[in-house]
């Protein structure tokens, strides 16, 4: 099976397309405060027709997701601590949310072996 062939992120990437029904610019766009790990929900967000919807996450993925976000967010927190790691903000804000560009997610995220 192809899905088998790949590794490491791209082996996320095709699971979560397969899994999911996600295409591939949504997968792309994918953003830490769009998954629920409880509910196993994914919010896709400006899919087909700029509508958002809601879709299913394989159970299957949940350990494969949670791993790869330990990962990122150690990563993440590296940057930081070497000056990057930051986004931009248009300026309004950034003046009313300043930590907001450095921030790993807007809300806590639901994973607990994470923390």
């Amino acid at each position: 099976m192809l899905l088998d062939r790949l590794q490491g992120v791209h082996s996320l990437i095709g699971r979560l397309l397969y899994g999911t029904g996600m295409r591939l610019m949504e997968v792309m766009r994918l953003r830490i405060k769009d998954i629920e790990f409880e509910r196993k929900e994914i919010m896709v967000r400006d899919g087909k027709e700029f509508k958002d919807r809601v879709t299913m996450l394989p159970a299957v993925l949940i350990d494969p997701m949670k791993s790869h976000l330990q990962s990122i967010k150690r990563q993440h927190e590296n940057d930081l601590r070497t000056g990057f790691g930051s986004v931009y903000l248009p300026h309004a804000l950034e003046r009313k949310y300043p930590n907001a560009g450095k921030e790993w997610g807007r809300h806590p995220l639901r994973i607990p072996s994470c923390i």
